[in-house]
């Protein structure tokens, strides 16, 4: 189990300093361009998968553990330690970008452009479709191979690329938590936690509909 949690938590420094470590950068250089910052997502979380997969699945997410264990594809004993895991990973990427950046102001936190209740939604559209993928090319608890990490990864970036510009597009309440809380920036924070959570249960039951029983079954 130790080493499912430290792949969750590097695999999870890894998405977060990446992909929130690209708006940074952006920011400060406008060298990536919002398509950048996309692609920097879809990426880094596809080498993420290739990397971890086998170890613990990379689910490198709060919701996606949550989504796996509602599915049974895993145990809710170990949903505690995989989401701490994952947002000791996610504070440890902040803290290091907050080293690097400190005069940046928000870290890459998700931030709605609009109404919160529009957030609201598309964060539960959003990671509804990639729980749906998450368990239609997975095994078992386990997103691994060439179909997973080019499935996930193609997602979370087309996600990002449309839906970026209103409500972050971040389907990951670790990823939201983390820049959030190190910036000070937490009054939209209540989306970011609730809405993929949220987004991933009802993943479950429309997966099994279209797959039998072929989605919920015990890793």
């Amino acid at each position: 189990m130790l080493k499912k949690l430290l792949a969750e938590f590097l695999g999870t420094f890894g998405l977060v300093f990446a992909g929130t470590g690209a708006i940074v950068v952006n920011e400060q250089t406008g060298a990536l361009g919002h398509a950048g910052i996309a692609l920097t997502f879809g990426l880094v979380v596809l080498v993420m998968i290739y990397c971890f997969g086998d170890v613990s699945g990379a689910h490198l997410n709060p919701a996606v553990t949550i989504g796996f264990a509602a599915a049974g594809r895993s145990e809710w004993r170990s949903v505690p330690g995989y989401i701490a895991a994952q947002c000791t990973g996610a504070f440890a990427a902040s803290g290091v970008l907050r080293f690097l950046f400190p005069a940046n102001a928000h870290l890459g936190a998700t931030l709605p452009a609009g109404a919160a209740s529009q957030s609201f939604v598309l964060e539960v559209l959003l990671t509804f479709f990639l729980m749906l993928v998450v368990l239609s090319v997975s095994t078992g608890a386990k997103e691994k191979g060439l179909t997973a990490g080019i499935a996930i990864g193609a997602l979370i970036g087309l996600e990002a690329m449309f839906a970026g510009p209103i409500c972050g597009a971040s389907m990951n309440p670790a990823r939201s938590l983390a820049p959030a809380l190190v910036s000070g920036h937490i009054g939209h924070l209540w989306i970011y936690l609730g809405a993929p959570v949220l987004g991933a249960l009802l993943a479950v039951p429309a997966c099994c509909g279209v797959r039998d029983r072929g989605c919920c079954r015990t890793a």
